[in-house]
């Protein structure tokens, strides 16, 4: 089940807040599953670098994204939508990781095909117990689609 002891686990992190960054990246850093972290700091850095375009020609395709919702240039919601339009992309898990529990962003981002949508907790602790949760589950428990 999983992945087993195969590559590692990439992850491509799309957050415009360096303090949100660090802890993701520690949290995941943290845990004993083999990955690499990808960052980007808004949509249109994330597309590039899915796309392989600009200075991310060397980019590899992760295997899950976490995607905050509100960033600047262009925000989740469009990338969501344009990852999951796109043929090549659309089969990346995308883990929404956002500070909104609004109703509208929730709902939004399943219309959007999100494979999940989870809230950034405020305490530190409990943000880093979620993010060891998402990486649990794509590292080990989830098999993912091989990388194309």
């Amino acid at each position: 089940m999983g992945r087993g002891a195969v590559q590692p686990v990439r992850i491509l992190v799309v957050d415009d807040d360096p303090g949100d960054v660090l802890m993701i990246e520690e949290a995941l850093v943290d845990s004993a599953i083999e990955k690499v972290i990808d960052v980007v700091s808004d949509g249109q850095e994330a597309m590039e670098f899915l796309r392989r375009e600009g200075r991310h020609t060397e980019a590899q395709r992760p295997d899950v994204i976490l995607l905050d919702l509100n960033m600047p240039r262009m925000d989740g919601r469009q990338v969501l939508g344009e990852v999951k339009r796109d043929e090549d992309l659309r089969t990346i898990p995308i883990v929404v990781l956002t500070t909104s529990n609004a109703d509208n962003d929730i709902v939004g981002s399943y219309t959007l095909q999100a494979n999940a949508y989870v809230t950034k907790p405020i305490d530190l602790d409990d943000f880093n117990d979620v993010v060891r949760r998402i990486d649990e589950f794509f590292g080990r428990v989830v098999v993912l689609p091989k990388r194309g």
